[in-house]
């Protein structure tokens, strides 16, 4: 072999697919089948193989023979975990000591290098035996797999990043937390989300195996972000969330890493307050905002893309929730875009709704409240209250539409003032009261959910009393959290607007509200306990003088009605 061949020589990769060694019975649920995708392989090329690979009777019963005949291949124990560990560090300090020796000289350090890189493949054993992973961390050796993480190899690199997204499977972290949380702790020790996005900066994802890379580089992170979801902050901190912004706006043909990437913003935003505020200091809602004008006037063309499209909507509904990203949604027309995507009744129609309910809802969404009236954002929203849209293949259900729906027309109720505040009071007098009736249709619809649900609750109240059980505190607001999910929130808002509009519209909307109870034999007596309920458990916990106004506020409607 010359000097050009030692060069150009690359070592060859085993083709590891360390998660299709042992098929999951959770792959038939939609949440994990979302997760660590790999990438896919041409179709028509897998309809070729099967029907070459199409064989007799006789052929599976011969090899069904052979495979039993087969010794059973030996369990690795403490002893032989340490051998491999230590022969993994000897490698590691071989090479080390070659290239800095040899330098310039391929040729010298390249034989340790494919040593080292046989070494690393051969370590994903490890992950059948995580019950000594505290070996792992005693020895050192996480320290040591994570400076390869940086090696000017990029194939040692990749096979590393492979071998870490193996140990942290989350099927083998959630079986073995004691020790799976030893070994996330370490990982997290050493800044290993530092170290990966550093990484992926240098990753070509123009070559097969980087874009790989890239993509089991995500799924550590998801991994770990799973078992410990307290590490989302950190992994923010990290440079983490800077680069999925910076990856979710790059100007490339859909893909798998992006799809991914989109997903992984979705579980850093989802319960962190610091994540949201940081998105929001990144210029994060206007990146979302940029991403999510594609879907205005174009559906997504794949199931993928779709996921992705949902994935955005999730991010900005999360971003939101931390009031300073408000502003920011306003100032970047983010009003206007999703008026328009409910103008244009694309799929994305359902997924802008809910995020206009997230924009408007409570004290902090008033200027958004005024600023979607003004620009006649009423136009879009009422023909939707009026017939729910059919749900999409990803989106929020019918039911879900009409909480956002009520909700939004709602928040508008609580925030808009003067001549906004007026316009939407007449559309429920427009063309003979027909909103009115159409709220009552919904009061019905969701007070009979709601009555199924607490006659369920009635009989478990009871079957726990038959067996000496008493119903606690905690019980009580199962039973009630319970009867939220069933449609009791949904109900609360649809009698807050009847209340509203009663007290603040034209008379004509009273009359007409209680006619309609009359007709169908509704009462006045249930609507009033059904806000009684709900002024009883609103409120922000944290500021108690504001929960006490607003209830206040509540119970005064419900006296004039």
């Amino acid at each position: 072999m010359d000097v050009g061949e030692l060069l150009s020589f690359k070592p060859e990769k085993p083709s590891f697919e360390p998660k299709q060694k042992k098929s999951r019975e959770d792959d038939e649920d939609t949440g994990n089948s979302r997760k660590r995708r790999r990438f896919d392989t041409n179709a028509s090329s897998s309809t070729a193989l099967d029907s070459k690979t199409r064989m007799s009777e006789e052929e599976k019963e011969k090899i069904r023979q052979m495979v039993e005949a087969e010794p059973d291949a030996e369990a690795m124990d403490e002893t032989s975990f340490k051998k491999l560990l230590l022969q993994f560090e000897k490698r590691v300090y071989k090479n080390q000591e070659m290239r800095i020796k040899y330098p310039d000289l391929p040729e010298k350090f390249m034989e340790s290098e494919i040593e080292l890189n046989e070494t690393v493949h051969e370590m994903h054993v490890m992950a059948t035996v995580p019950e000594y992973y505290q070996i792992l961390v005693d020895l050192r050796c996480v320290q040591s797999l994570l400076q390869l993480i940086g090696h000017d190899n990029t194939d040692i690199s990749i096979a590393v990043i492979d071998l870490l997204q193996e140990l942290t499977d989350p099927d083998i972290l959630n079986e073995n937390e004691e020790t799976a949380s030893i070994l996330v702790d370490a990982l997290m020790e050493g800044q290993v989300v530092a170290v990966l996005v550093n990484n992926l900066d240098r990753l070509d994802e123009s070559v097969k195996e980087e874009s790989e890379g890239v993509h089991n580089t995500l799924a550590i992170i998801e991994n770990m972000s799973d078992f410990k979801p307290e590490i989302c902050m950190d992994a923010a901190q990290q440079g983490l969330l800077q680069w999925l912004l910076k990856r979710i706006r790059m100007k490339s043909p859909f893909d798998q890493n992006k799809l991914y990437s989109s997903e992984i913003l979705a579980i850093l935003l989802q319960d962190t307050e610091e994540n949201r505020q940081m998105l929001g200091e990144l210029d994060g809602i206007d990146i979302l905002l940029q991403q999510l004008a594609t879907f205005k006037k174009h559906d997504p063309t794949t199931k993928d893309e779709m996921e992705m499209m949902e994935n955005l909507f999730n991010c900005m509904c999360s971003a939101l929730a931390f009031p300073a990203n408000r502003s920011r949604f306003l100032r970047g027309e983010g009003l206007q875009l999703m008026n328009l995507m409910l103008r244009e009744k694309k799929q994305s129609r359902n997924s802008a709704v809910k995020v206009l309910n997230h924009a408007m809802t409570g004290i902090e969404g008033q200027d958004n409240s005024q600023k979607f009236v003004e620009i006649l954002g009423l136009r879009s929203m009422f023909p939707l209250f009026m017939k729910t849209p059919k749900q999409t293949k990803t989106g929020p259900t019918q039911d879900e539409l009409e909480e956002h729906i009520c909700s939004i027309i709602a928040s508008m109720l609580k925030n808009t003032q003067s001549t906004p505040r007026q316009r939407l009071l007449l559309k429920f007098t427009e063309n003979d009261h027909e909103k009115v009736e159409r709220l009552l249709e919904l009061h019905f619809k969701y007070l009979d959910k709601v009555r199924q649900c607490d006659d369920q609750i009635e009989r478990q109240k009871m079957q726990l009393k038959h067996n000496g059980e008493e119903v606690d505190d905690d019980m009580e607001d199962d039973f009630y959290l319970r009867r939220l999910d069933s449609g009791l929130f949904t109900l609360q808002l649809i009698d807050y607007i009847m209340l509203e509009t009663c007290a603040s519209g034209a008379p004509s909307i009273h009359s007409r509200v209680m006619q309609i109870l009359n007709m169908r034999g509704g009462s006045v007596k249930v609507i009033r306990g059904i806000m009684r309920e709900y002024a009883g458990n609103i409120g922000d916990a944290k500021d108690p003088v504001a929960k006490e106004a607003e209830q206040d506020r509540i119970l005064a409607l419900v006296d004039k009605f």
